[in-house]
């Protein structure tokens, strides 16, 4: 598990570098050509699932191949921490704890300084619904949602796969995540074409959503916060969530910081509302989102831990 510390040192002190060569980048560039290459708007919808299905077998063979080969080169690094740095740096950019919590921080500021059309279009940058008409608490609540979500896919779920198959099976998983997030929509154009990516993250994220659950409750004792509560909710909502993980995450965090979350949320100029999550003991405001920011660094640092002292990787 040194690979997994190395790699969360990484990105603790430096980050995702913004660079057209980011793995994540590369991987977009490949989902995207290979997109161009098999969508048809005239196909069936038949053959627009088959097409999208074959686009997610490429990404995935593509994307784990390249990180296993570059594994079996940092075998003949003459240097015995080779390998390790190697794989930490390939880890380092699976996950997003530092990402995540400087988006958090920057919209926590600007709301702070009574700065509201700027934290509106901040928080445009993380989240798919319209931002323009949003309150103060609207924007807190977006952030924490985001912010909890997240620590599942961005965080949790690549630790987890890197667990289970080292480091070419988190960049697999990170092809995976970022196929969905490119293409896994229930519109008229991914319904169809999209729907073996969508059902693929879901698969994935199945038991890391849940083992995240598990630790923010964890989290939320070690940190001072209703850890009962973030229970009761979990148990109560999650399965609200029009994810079939997302819940987990979302429902804790929610019942821990005594707040809740879900609601009115605008898309494209359409309303719909997504189910509460949590009880609103106190109205959603910037200090919860520095408070989720924490619980999110708190569980990373359980899993590696707990990891750590269970497999000794």
């Amino acid at each position: 598990m040194l690979t997994a510390i190395l790699a969360f040192f990484i990105d603790t002190v430096i980050g995702d570098p913004n660079s057209r060569w980011h793995p994540v980048v590369l991987m977009g560039k490949l989902i995207g050509g290979l997109e161009r290459l098999f969508y048809r708007p005239e196909d069936s919808d038949g053959k627009k699932y088959a097409m999208g299905a074959m686009l997610v077998l490429i990404t995935l063979l593509v994307n784990y191949e390249a990180a296993a080969a570059i594994m079996m080169l940092s075998y003949h690094i003459p240097w015995e921490w080779g390998k390790i740095v190697v794989g930490a740096l390939l880890l380092s950019f699976t996950i997003s704890p530092k990402s995540l919590a400087k988006a958090g921080k920057g919209i926590y500021a600007l709301l702070i300084l009574g700065e509201i059309e700027e934290a509106r279009k901040k928080v445009g940058w993380i989240v798919g619904r319209d931002t323009e008409e949003l309150t103060d608490a609207e924007i807190a609540r977006a952030t924490v949602e985001t912010i909890a979500e997240n620590t599942v896919d961005g965080i949790i779920a690549p630790l987890f796969f890197f667990v289970l198959g080292g480091v070419p099976l988190a960049v697999l998983y990170r092809a995976a995540n970022t196929m969905d997030s490119m293409i896994g929509y229930k519109n008229d154009k991914y319904l169809y074409f999209g729907r073996a990516a969508a059902k693929l993250d879901d698969v994935l994220n199945y038991i890391p959503a849940r083992i995240t659950g598990v630790l923010f409750i964890f989290a939320a004792c070690l940190l001072g916060f209703d850890y009962k509560n973030a229970y009761d909710m979990m148990l109560r909502d999650a399965a609200k969530h029009p994810s079939p993980n997302g819940g987990y995450a979302e429902a804790t965090v929610a019942g821990a910081l005594h707040i809740r979350l879900g609601g009115i949320n605008s898309y494209f100029g359409k309303k719909s509302l997504r189910a509460y999550m949590g009880e609103a003991i106190e109205l959603t405001a910037p200090k919860h989102i520095m408070e989720c920011i924490r619980m999110m660094y708190t569980v990373t640092v359980m899993f590696i831990i707990i990891t750590y002292a269970m497999f000794g990787l």
